[in-house]
């Protein structure tokens, strides 16, 4: 093989890996833009280095001694959150990443394309339709753990009385505070934004609401606003 074709092929497995890894990135998810161009660069090598021998070494083979060993960094992104499983879409994609690397490095580009093409359109087309079967399912399941977010707003001297707030307005429910922050609101420096991640049972948009309207009671809190976290296996 000549050093251009190796190198046509190499590049051509970075490149699709990386775009397979910018949806990925841009969802910040664990396993991102660099692994997923790593998982594809490193498959092709692997086909490479057996299209490159003398012996003669099949390169379904090394394909297949791929698919295994790539079971390690599937394993490593799936988390288990509670009751839910995050991470299983990202093994997916990462596994998925290593056929196109396979594909790229064995010369067939058009399915290295195609591959990554579809990857990407799977993870951002089926994305909506996965929630919205997701959610009317819930209604003849058991409720399952919701995290929602409330962000709150305050001068920067009371951010201590507001958490000591939310915190004993959550510990008059049944609600599980499952992270606690507060940074210094970006474009003022005399404020400060306290955010709130906070576990039930089943969707709660009205007792949110509720949460919401007596915390933005309080003088020293200026904007308080709610939302639902997307915690959907990346």
């Amino acid at each position: 093989m000549e050093w251009w074709e190796f190198a046509l092929r190499l590049g051509c497995a970075f490149a699709l890996g990386a775009l397979v890894g910018v949806e990925r990135q841009w969802r910040a998810r664990m396993a991102g833009l660099r692994t997923n161009a790593l998982v594809s660069v490193g498959s092709a090598l692997f086909v490479l280095l057996a299209a490159n021998t003398v012996d003669e070494v099949s390169p379904t083979r090394v394909a297949a001694q791929v698919v295994s060993g790539i079971g390690f960094l599937g394993a490593g992104v799936i988390l288990r959150d509670g009751i839910n499983i995050r991470g299983i879409n990202t093994a997916a994609t990462i596994w998925c990443a290593a056929a196109v690397g396979v594909l790229a490095g064995s010369g067939l580009y058009a399915g290295a394309a195609m591959g990554a093409v579809t990857v990407v359109g799977a993870n951002i087309l089926l994305r909506p339709v996965a929630r919205r079967l997701q959610k009317r399912s819930v209604n003849d399941s058991q409720p399952s753990e919701i995290v929602y977010r409330i962000r709150i707003v305050c001068t920067d001297s009371q951010d201590t009385h507001v958490r000591a707030l939310l915190l004993q307005t959550l510990s008059e429910t049944e609600y599980t505070l499952r992270s606690l922050e507060c940074r210094r609101t970006e474009g003022d420096e005399d404020s400060m934004t306290v955010y709130a991640d906070i576990i039930v049972s089943g969707h709660q948009d009205e007792m949110m609401e509720q949460l919401v309207r007596r915390l933005s009671l309080e003088p020293e809190v200026s904007s308080v606003r709610w939302r639902e976290l997307d915690e959907e296996s990346d």
